[in-house]
């Protein structure tokens, strides 16, 4: 005579043949769905047609602006001027989005602000059309060439990461004030960029992009790809 299994385990069993039933109950109503609406799709085909005219003609609309808009961007970042005063009034972080758009302007399409914290001494950085890699800190004095100089402190910090860790092949300082005598010849001597007021005030609100405002450049990586 065998032993009765447990009401326990049989309640398990019937529970597991009871998921099943719901399982198999709706894969069964998925596949009457597919079918029905497949059916009803293949009668009614000229609706489905009308879907794929509509969509194609939004995405065709979307696409067209997407296209519109990066023109007008295009316009809008090469006819960018900024006064000194302008810039003089700006927040820091401002500032430097606006060292970034002159960048775009100048053809240096992948320009971005990185400034923040943990930036290691990289504000913006940018690849102008000739293949270098700029790295540009950015000093914004309120007061401009009123407020404090920018000291070689700024200077070494921008010098032991603009290349080593940022890959730079032109390293620039630049603010809308003014630098203290010992920056100068430090710059020259370990080769990076100075841009104060007058030179800053030259490259805003003029025509003339960045590489050619500044000096002693490194040579092109490739020919430029600018028309």
């Amino acid at each position: 005579m065998s032993a009765k299994k447990p009401a326990r385990h049989r309640r398990t069993k019937k529970n597991r043949e009871a998921d099943l039933l719901v399982l198999l109950g709706v894969a069964v109503a998925a596949i009457w769905l597919v079918v029905t609406v497949l059916a009803w799709l293949f009668a009614h085909w000229w609706i489905l047609l009308l879907l794929l005219v509509v969509v194609a003609a939004g995405g065709g609309t979307w696409g067209y602006q997407r296209f519109q808009n990066a023109q007008w961007e295009t316009v809008r970042s090469q006819s960018l001027r900024y006064a000194l005063t302008q810039l003089d009034a700006l927040h820091h972080r401002q500032f430097e989005y606006a060292i970034r758009d002159l960048m775009r302007r100048d053809g240096c399409r992948n320009a971005v602000q990185v400034g923040g914290t943990g930036d290691n001494g990289a504000d913006v950085k940018a690849t102008d059309p000739f293949g270098r890699r700029w790295v540009i800190q950015c000093k914004h004095r309120r007061d401009g060439d009123r407020g404090s100089a920018v000291g070689t402190p700024d200077l070494h910090v921008l010098n032991g990461t603009a290349r080593q860790l940022h890959g730079a092949d032109v390293v620039v300082l630049v603010t809308n004030g003014r630098f203290s005598a010992n920056c100068p010849p430090l710059a020259k001597s370990q080769r990076l960029h100075l841009v104060d007021r007058r030179l800053l005030g030259m490259w805003a609100s003029g025509s003339q992009p960045i590489w050619e405002v500044l000096r002693e450049l490194p040579p092109p990586r490739r020919a430029s790809t600018l028309s």
